[in-house]
């Protein structure tokens, strides 16, 4: 099942019900040429936009999120127009997403395992352009055993409980649980190998089995800044 592009849609209609909560997956969230725009617009971005980091590059529109206060940035019309239709479907409590992340990762780049932390609203919204990759979901280091006790520090491995396969065109929701609770994270390899820890799978143009190569993938995260300043703000007014 794919997303009408017009119109609200019913997201219970997208929920992965193999995955803790909350996961939503969206396939064919915008249209081939939707796709093909965006990357043409994140490959236009001046170069000063790109931050090089180990692993992987990124673009950051909105402002920079900060413990004191994200001074907000107008977004450009090519990503304000994504960010209100997320919003649209009400993931942020009524508040319009106001900041945006667009990471860039060549095959065999990735990204380890991390939470998003709490600058954010506690709900994030991705979508994947360009290439597959999986989306790896790992219990944290230190957890409260069934005795209520915090169980000593496993290895990463131990840790990983299952996986979510991202494909081109696609909207991610996490929330709750999935967002607050457990880390995610990307294995920097070439190719994508579909398990049976891939809980999205029946969502998916994929078969058990399969080996995917991956390209170059862009992926636009979306998110709600609570915490923010205004220019006027931190400049004054001047009488």
């Amino acid at each position: 099942m794919a997303a009408q592009n017009d119109g609200p849609c019913d997201l219970e209609l997208f929920r992965v019900v193999q995955a803790p909560a909350t996961v939503y997956y969206i396939p064919n969230f915008i249209t081939v040429a939707e796709e093909k725009y965006l990357l043409q617009q994140v490959y236009d971005s001046p170069k000063p936009k790109w931050t090089q980091l180990s692993g992987r590059r990124l673009q950051n529109w909105g402002g920079l999120p900060h413990p004191k206060g994200m001074l907000i940035e107008k977004l450009p019309d090519w990503l304000e127009k994504y960010t209100k239709r997320i919003s649209s479907m009400q993931l942020f409590s009524g508040k319009v997403a106001n900041h945006v992340l667009v990471n860039e990762y060549n095959p065999g780049e990735g990204i380890m395992p991390h939470e998003d932390g709490p600058l954010y609203f506690p709900t994030v919204t991705t979508i994947s352009l360009g290439s597959q990759a999986l989306l790896d979901f790992y219990h944290p280091i230190t957890r409260e055993n069934e005795k209520g006790e915090i169980a000593l520090p496993q290895t990463e491995e131990n840790r990983y409980f299952l996986s979510l396969l991202l494909e081109p065109r696609s909207l991610l929701v996490l929330k709750d649980s999935m967002y607050l609770k457990y880390l995610h994270g990307i294995r920097p390899v070439s190719e994508d190998i579909i398990t049976d820890k891939v809980a999205n799978l029946t969502s998916c143009n994929s078969k058990l089995g399969a080996v995917l190569t991956r390209t170059t993938r862009v992926s636009l995260t979306i998110r709600h800044v609570p915490k923010v300043l205004k220019t006027t703000l931190l400049l004054g007014k001047k009488k």
